[in-house]
């Protein structure tokens, strides 16, 4: 892959740089011709700006870039995740005595597993940085909770508890889509502002808005079929 460039927007965040540069490693470690002459460095090509020319950068520029450092809009986003995640397991706990289907029973074990990875990895990002893993200040139904997008009150968690059958089962998915549309939000509102940076936060949260994306179509797809 002799004299192959590599061309570098200016991506929404620098952790998509970080890992164009990332993907540079494999590219300048490539031969052609399957010798032991070491391969040329293969040029790395920034984009210019509007009515701005493209500029190639130099090995020392290409040295000195550095993965972002996380953020505080990092941790709070993590401390606050996780809470809501936990939030989304009470509720799913909730399915197995109410529902008369078989259908969501199966989606909800899904998604459990899912939440549970998701609290472990981000549980395992505030740990590795030696940051405040949330506490009991984070209880559901709280004020601080209540800032959160999608988060029920006690008021809807105790008509859910109540609720049995088809009633339950409806309720339930429209809950579970608000809540899941607002950990869409938070993810969408850390990329937006200033976080998102760091890139093994960055992975983390495109994953968590991946995850909540495809559920939110399959409930709507069952919710439908109520």
């Amino acid at each position: 892959m002799r004299g192959a460039q590599l061309m570098l927007t200016r991506p929404r965040n620098l952790a998509a740089q970080a890992l164009a540069l990332a993907a540079l490693t494999v590219l300048s470690g490539c031969t052609s011709d399957g010798g032991d002459e070491p391969e040329d460095r293969a040029p790395v090509v920034q984009l210019g700006g509007p009515g701005e020319s493209n500029s190639e950068l130099s090995e020392d520029e290409i040295d000195a870039i550095e993965a972002p450092a996380y953020t505080d809009a990092d941790v709070g986003f993590v401390q606050n995740m996780i809470p809501h995640h936990q939030q989304a397991l009470t509720m799913i706990d909730l399915v197995a005595a109410r529902t008369d289907t078989t259908d969501l029973p199966k989606l909800t074990e899904r998604m459990a597993i899912s939440q549970l990875d998701e609290i472990a990895q981000l549980e395992r990002w505030l740990t590795e940085r030696g940051e405040e893993l949330p506490g009991v200040h984070h209880e559901h139904g709280s004020g601080h909770d209540m800032q959160m997008p999608g988060m029920l009150t006690d008021a809807e968690l105790s008509q859910l508890s109540a609720a049995r059958g088809a009633r339950f089962d409806r309720l339930f998915l429209q809950y579970m889509i608000r809540h899941h549309e607002g950990a869409v939000i938070m993810v969408q509102d850390l990329l937006n502002g200033e976080g998102g940076q760091e890139p093994a936060i960055f992975q983390l949260a495109q994953h968590i808005e991946s995850d909540q994306t495809i559920e939110i179509s399959r409930m709507k797809h069952l919710l439908i079929e109520q």
